[in-house]
């Protein structure tokens, strides 16, 4: 167990992570040249499109240390994360199997606000920090200012720090050296009862439920009997293995090390990321899981079939195992029929959901306009509290007492001249600037505390935009507030599109509802009866567009004549068109559900 080292990578987006992670694949000759590709270890289509990480990926390396004549072979278990904030709970899990970490920072862009959150996160589990400056060989590095801003950041020595190009492979023998000379060996019995921990799962079809694990006390042998704790379920060991670039069969997997297990578990929920294995004979206590995740974006997903229902319910369980910060529960809509209410950690992980359900599992999928959970309180004689998740969960106004929303405290590092569109865009956004610390002579970090419904639309890409891609944004959030919001209806022809619907507050309510009417108006087809577009608060309609009637001319085969002839064919017509109106519905295409995310 003392030549065994766990660690992860942890940075900001785009500091590097995954290059580096490919050249200490290289170094250790674990993977062939003929199979070596960029990003190596992201393994999805979407990771490799966009060139972001989504899932965090581990893999086991074999490191021969050299040092005064004496060869020691070593065994590195890597695990590659995410940067984004919306990916933070698999940063979390990665944290909780490593006893040390690499924090990697762009030479060129410095310390950001992610750098600091996952930094924060590594040393609450008491990982012990190796600093990398990564991109030294780029023309616009600064190696002695960003050296400054990590030591300031953690305290460290300037000699700790290790200068990289992951791009060029400069610096990684030094950073391998690192790895087996500063992060402590494993601490675990392996004579003790069994206990390992599920850190993340994956779907296979044809073998069933794939379960990544690190074991901390106990070993594992093909073939023993062993039991999940928390779902208390029982499985034999089939086979079971460490993960190199392709999965390795061994007989054994021991304290402190990380391997996979297949049972030929059909059931997607009988794995919960976190919980523990034993021996069935020999039973150990649960360790410690991870805390449980905290949607911050709702949103309802329906397949557009609704014959579809149960395979999109076994799609999600699917996807479920492979991203547990993906929580959720069926609903019904009188539009859309029966669905899920899903909740998701932000905007982009939502996103990276409804693409991966369309390509995984062939799913076409309706989504609704995404929203956060609120704190309603009833006006009873004992005030009681009530989640509203979606729109549809409102109380009626009549019954009200008040409303809480969530609030963030979002964290911006930004260079100096965007200060003032930074702070122009938080305040329209509700938000109230809470400090301001100048980190350099032109960096500085902006603290502010707002309201979550605000920022979970088009809030990231207004902030890259007016920073020019510069400003780094990290939020958490710090609870409920009284806020004084309404439900705003969106009616066709009276009849509320509960789809539509959303909570908004009370000052920006008839901007939204007027906008969103206009832009249904130009999204919904033409009918052979009229279509009235309403936004309404309660019964108190704010907003009104109509579409127009598509119309026969019914008087063109009258050349002259008598004008009652025509008025009869008119009025013929009339009557035609109000008895369409109240028998006529409204198909709405998929792009005016849309539509609300795209309004500027």
């Amino acid at each position: 167990m003392k030549n065994i080292r766990n660690f992860c990578i942890i940075a900001h987006i785009d500091h590097g992570k995954s290059t580096l992670a490919d050249r200490l694949l290289q170094a250790t000759g674990s993977v062939d040249e003929r199979d070596m590709q960029d990003q190596l270890l992201d393994n999805m289509d979407l990771e490799r499109e966009r060139g972001i990480t989504i899932k965090s990926h581990a893999i086991q390396m074999n490191y021969t240390y050299s040092k005064g004549g004496k060869e020691e072979e070593y065994i590195l278990n890597l695990i590659d994360t995410p940067g984004h904030v919306d990916f933070s709970y698999e940063v979390s899990r990665s944290i909780a199997a490593c006893e040390g970490a690499l924090l990697v920072v762009d030479a060129a862009q410095g310390v950001e606000a992610q750098t600091i959150s996952n930094l924060y996160l590594a040393i609450e589990h008491d990982l012990e920090i190796i600093p990398i400056l990564n991109k030294i060989d780029l023309p616009g590095a600064m190696v002695e200012e960003v050296s400054d801003q990590v030591i300031d950041l953690i305290g460290c020595d300037r000699e700790d720090i290790l200068l990289a190009s992951a791009k060029e492979g400069l610096g990684v023998p030094e950073i391998l050296e690192a790895v087996v000379e500063r992060i402590q060996s494993p601490k675990g019995d392996v004579d003790a009862p069994l206990q390992a921990m599920i850190f993340d799962s994956v779907y296979n079809s044809f073998r069933g439920v794939e379960v990544y694990f690190r074991v901390f006390n106990g070993k594992l042998n093909k073939g023993d009997e062993v039991k999940f704790v928390n779902t208390k379920r029982t499985y034999g060991a089939d086979e079971i293995g460490v993960l190199k670039l392709k999965q390795q069969p061994t007989q054994m997997i021991e304290a402190g090390n990380v391997g996979y297990i297949i049972s030929g578990i059909k059931t997607a929920s009988e794995v919960k990321v976190g919980d523990t294995i034993t021996h069935v004979k020999n039973p150990a206590t649960s360790l410690s899981g991870f805390e449980d995740v905290k949607p911050m974006v709702f949103a309802g997903i329906y397949p557009v079939e609704t014959s579809d229902f149960e395979e999109l319910r076994a799609s999600m369980e699917k996807l479920q195992l492979n991203d547990a910060a993906l929580i959720w529960e069926p609903e019904t809509s009188a539009a859309l029929g029966f669905g899920f209410r899903c909740g998701f950690l932000g905007m982009l992980h939502m996103e990276i959901v409804q693409e991966r359900l369309e390509r995984e599992f062939n799913m076409t999928v309706i989504t609704t306009v995404p929203s956060v959970g609120f704190h309603a309180y009833l006006s009873d004689a004992e005030v009681t509290m009530q989640p509203v998740s979606a729109p549809s969960e409102m109380p009626e106004p009549n019954f009200l007492d008040r409303i809480e929303e969530p609030f963030i405290r979002a964290q911006i590092i930004t260079k100096s001249q965007f200060i003032g569109g930074i702070i122009e865009l938080c305040m329209d956004k509700r938000g109230v600037i809470k400090n301001q610390v100048f980190l350099t002579q032109d960096r500085v970090e902006l603290t502010f505390e707002l309201p979550l419904a605000e920022i979970v639309f088009d809030f990231f890409d207004k902030l890259k935009t007016i920073s020019r891609g510069y400003a780094s944004l990290d939020y958490h959030p710090i609870g409920y507030r009284t806020s004084n919001m309404v439900k705003l209806d969106i009616m066709l022809n009276g009849d509320k599109v509960d789809a539509l619907s959303a909570i908004v507050h009370r000052d920006k309510a008839y901007e939204w509802g007027k906008r969103l009417c206009e832009k249904l108006r130009e999204l919904l087809p033409r009918q052979m009866f009229e279509i009235a577009i309403q936004a309404a608060i309660g019964q108190k309609v704010i907003a009104r567009e109509t579409v127009k009637a598509m119309r026969k001319n019914v008087i063109a085969k009258c050349y002259g004549g008598d004008i009652s002839r025509k008025r009869k064919l008119l009025e013929k017509q009339k009557k035609g068109k109000k008895r369409m109106r109240q028998v006529g519905n409204v198909e709405i295409p998929q792009e005016a559900f849309m539509a609300v995310l795209k309004l500027d």
